[in-house]
């Protein structure tokens, strides 16, 4: 890890490398497309986040030398904007994975920024804070910062030669905040089923009969505690995998039929999928590559009827949705899901669109396209 002053072909850029989730796993898939692409981040902590990207080139701002903000990385918010803006990426061609920040850093190149979110905690505070008083305390921090960090955004967001969203709901909050009418290039599904197998000892005993699933990050708005509740009253078993700022309650709510695993390698996460009966998508995701990851195993997916699962969800065929996060909404999509009967292999024919290869081809050409006219 280190700054590095000559010009490249093409560069990555991703807000930080602190967790493990479907925005890390599109930065990896670019990669594989321009494995030879250093990739510049605000913080990255390698034992956070996918060890895959321990054999790339990373180069980080100076915040990274903070190791505090490595490992909590949200506490950095008022001080990314500013990192971004002093990070210069030399290179012809720069593709910037953003949910807030990688957009704004400073290069003469091309810079095509393939969006997953415009910033969540700038436009849907409260969905991202939740509540509490630490998140009082943050909303009270940032409100004086919120014009001028909004204005820095969306001047940022008009540098790029080119907007991709992830799904139709970004492309229209995108259309909607900046006035850019961005392409809607879906990121390929997550973790392979294709991929090596290792059971997860804390869940053997229940593999027999199988187990509903949740894959997420453990914060507020991911509604995974209505889940948890919802499972309360159901014979049912329910596996939690994720980490976040929510761990701990989310465990102290957990009764005897359901289990909060955190760390999980991808050969373990298959596994799981494997042997899950369906997967439960509880929240307002702007794209959300978990429907798609237990789809390739063959499994359905109960999802609420919002956001990015509207794009990636086939009702009837891939999974069935419900139409708002309450724990008897949630009981009555498992109910009516366990008297369907699945076809497996339709499910899994579903995953085929939205496949690597088809995002690896698309994201070359249009690299290519701008080299041309850089």
């Amino acid at each position: 890890m280190a700054h590095q002053s000559e010009r490249h072909p093409v560069a990555i850029v991703h807000d930080y490398l602190t967790q493990r989730g479907g925005a890390e796993r599109v930065v990896l898939a670019m990669s594989r497309v321009f494995p030879e692409a250093p990739i510049y981040t605000l913080l990255y902590e390698p034992d956070g986040t996918y060890p895959e990207f321990r054999a790339k080139r990373i180069i980080t701002s100076p915040l990274n030398h903070l190791r505090w903000l490595r490992r909590h990385h949200r506490a950095a918010l008022p001080l990314l904007p500013l990192a971004a803006g002093r990070l210069r990426v030399s290179a012809d061609v720069v593709l910037a994975s953003s949910s807030g920040w990688a957009h704004g850093v400073q290069t003469e190149g091309r810079l095509i920024v393939y969006c997953h979110n415009p910033a969540r905690w700038l436009y849907q505070t409260n969905e991202y804070l939740g509540s509490g008083w630490r998140a009082l305390v943050t909303r009270a921090v940032l409100a004086p910062l919120r014009g001028p960090l909004t204005q820095w955004d969306r001047r940022a967001a008009a540098r790029a030669d080119r907007y991709l969203a992830n799904s139709s709901v970004v492309r229209e909050r995108v259309r909607r905040l900046y006035g850019i009418d961005a392409e809607v290039m879906f990121p390929p599904a997550g973790v392979s089923a294709q991929g090596n197998q290792q059971p997860v000892p804390e869940l053997l005993d229940w593999s027999g009969d199988g187990f509903h699933l949740v894959v997420s990050r453990l914060l507020p708005y991911k509604n995974v505690d209505v889940v948890i509740k919802a499972f309360a009253e159901l014979a049912e078993r329910l596996v939690v995998v994720g980490t976040g700022p929510d761990e701990e309650r989310l465990r102290a709510m957990a009764g005897p039929n359901v289990r909060v695993l955190s760390g999980l390698p991808d050969e373990q996460l298959r596994w799981t999928y494997a042997h899950a009966v369906a997967l439960i998508a509880p929240s307002y995701e702007d794209f959300g590559l978990t429907p798609l990851e237990a789809n390739a195993f063959g499994k359905p997916v109960l999802a609420l009827r919002a956001g990015g699962y509207l794009d990636t969800v086939a009702e009837a065929v891939s999974g069935l949705y419900f139409e708002e996060v309450t724990s008897e909404a949630i009981r009555a999509a498992v109910a009516a899901a366990a008297n369907l009967r699945w076809r497996p292999h339709q499910i899994m024919a579903h995953v085929e669109a939205f496949s690597e290869k088809s995002f690896r081809a698309r994201l070359a050409e249009l690299v290519a396209q701008a080299s041309t006219s850089s």
